[in-house]
């Protein structure tokens, strides 16, 4: 098989009559090209994906790479060729999480507090607005003039649809900031043009606060928040199903990442058993 510019949009229009969302199509795409610009127009067979498993084996960490090979294996099998595709690597289940990567409450309100010190009220919003609700950062754009009025989002993502509450005083300071920026209707957070704000330049605006709040860039990434809040939401309640619900997750084992600590709390609890004599 050589992949040509042809199947690589028929993929696509595929990709979009299955309702994929948005950040999903491009994904995958981002995936697929990568692996042309790789094949650099020979005819794939399945010793080339296998080198191309080891080339991202050598570069990525064991989860980037199972998620590359997912695209290339939907993309096979969309081409009747399965049997091009791979197995994914075995990945030993994580029960702790990174505390590198971790963002704590300490750290997200410094954050807060970098924003307002540069007057960036858009980005101090966005953040207590993603953090607060736990809504995806793709997602953002469902954040309008109207919800804030009722209080809450219909989000509608890959031919399923969740409603995200929002808080009463975050629907104040949002009600308050688009009277101010007189936005009368649509989206909140825009750029000057009246764009809804994407994900990159979230992202880089975010990173772009590290240094003023103390925090480790590798911590500071939109979707950082949404783990916060799902860390702090199964923290209070400890109701993994409805957390699930309220994240959107079609599986209680993808929410199980969002909850897991660093290991301190297991450590303080095996250190009060009481079990040693000394």
């Amino acid at each position: 098989m050589i992949l040509t510019e042809s199947i690589l949009l028929q993929f696509k229009n595929h990709l979009l009559e299955e309702e994929k969302s948005a950040a999903t199509i491009e994904k995958y795409m981002r995936d697929v090209l990568a692996f042309h610009r790789f094949a650099e127009g020979m005819d794939v067979d399945k010793m080339m994906v296998l080198a191309y498993k080891t080339k991202l084996t050598e570069t990525y960490a064991p989860a980037s790479v199972n998620s590359v090979l997912s695209s290339l294996n939907s993309f096979f099998s969309f081409c009747e060729r399965s049997d091009l595709g791979v197995r994914m690597l075995r990945i030993q289940k994580q029960m702790f999480c990174d505390r590198e990567k971790e963002l704590s409450k300490a750290e997200y309100g410094r954050l807060v507090e970098a924003a307002r010190q540069k007057k960036d009220r858009r980005l101090e919003l966005l953040m207590q607005t993603i953090c607060a609700s736990g809504i995806r950062v793709s997602e953002v754009s469902a954040i309008t003039v109207e919800t804030v009025r009722q209080r809450k989002a219909v989000i509608r993502c890959k031919g399923k649809m969740r409603t995200v509450f929002l808080p009463k005083a975050l629907c104040k300071m949002l009600a308050d900031y688009t009277k101010e920026e007189k936005i009368k209707s649509g989206p909140v957070f825009i750029t000057k043009n009246g764009k809804p704000l994407d994900r990159s330049t979230i992202w880089k605006m975010m990173k772009a606060l590290c240094k003023i709040a103390g925090v480790a860039k590798e911590k500071v990434f939109p979707h950082n928040l949404r783990h916060l809040f799902a860390r702090t939401y199964y923290s209070i309640q400890k109701d993994i199903v409805r957390l699930a619900d309220i994240l959107g997750h079609t599986s209680i084992n993808t929410t199980r990442i969002y909850t897991m600590e660093t290991g301190e709390i297991h450590s303080k609890q095996i250190q009060r058993l009481g079990l040693l004599r000394i």
